[in-house]
């Protein structure tokens, strides 16, 4: 679970199923025999996906981390148009987070090869559900992403997208995918007929250390639950370059 560790982070590939709000804090303080020890969330993954995480494990280290996540965010909104761009905007987005997905069916009319999805996305918190609307009002807010079709099954059944997130929406990538008809595997909640863990995962997760300035990239292999038809990507098992 644990991929790299020092005195003021620890990257991990969270498995599915687990919190990472609670649940992966809580694994880190047993495993490290320190019911008190300091667990800074930096960033979010739902329960039922898996892949590359990293907490502090100091306050200034989560401090640090979290203004590569905000710096990130502004790059993004001005390269999107959402935002006008600032004196002290960074060049790059310093904290990137890559996902890589396994969607239904092949590039079409609703979903090329490539590109960039932008959506209106509502969160009804009674239903625990997100949909897609036609224009802004009370509660909703855009979402956005690129992504490119890596590769795709023969038969057209299925595709592997990498995924680069421009916002960070509450079920973001799964309704935005599966409003195009193209739903993940396994998510159920939005329209697969395929049963199983959400084909979701956080690939490859990039930032700068707080402490040594020193870029950190971290990456994962296709899980190998996944249904296989020669598009094993195969690279690093989740070790810093």
């Amino acid at each position: 679970m644990i991929l790299y560790e020092d005195a003021a982070l620890v990257v991990l590939d969270k498995p599915a199923g687990l919190s990472s709000e609670e649940g992966v804090p809580a694994a880190l303080r047993k495993h490290w025999g320190r019911p008190d020890a300091y667990v800074g969330v930096i960033h979010r993954l739902d329960t039922g996906v898996s892949g590359l995480m990293v907490y502090a494990k100091t306050p200034q280290a989560a401090a640090a981390l979290s203004r590569q996540v905000a710096q990130s965010q502004q790059y993004y909104a001005v390269q999107d148009g959402r935002a006008e761009p600032a004196a002290d905007a960074p060049d790059a987005p310093p904290f990137r987070k890559e996902y890589r997905a396994l969607i239904a069916g092949g590039p079409d009319e609703t979903l090329p090869a490539g590109g960039v999805l932008r959506d209106y996305l509502f969160k009804d918190s009674r239903k625990g559900r997100v949909f897609p609307v036609s224009r802004p009002r009370k509660g909703v807010k855009e979402a956005v992403l690129e992504y490119r079709l890596a590769a795709s099954a023969p038969d057209g059944s299925a595709s592997l997208a990498d995924i680069t997130l421009h916002t960070g929406r509450t079920h973001q990538i799964r309704v935005q995918f599966a409003s195009r008809r193209h739903p993940l595997w396994g998510d159920g909640k939005y329209g697969s007929r395929v049963k199983g863990d959400i084909a979701l995962q956080s690939a490859r997760l990039r930032f700068i250390h707080p402490g040594t300035g020193k870029a950190m990239d971290f990456r994962l292999p296709v899980p190998g639950t996944w249904p296989a038809w020669g598009i094993r990507q195969e690279n690093d098992n989740g070790t810093a370059v």
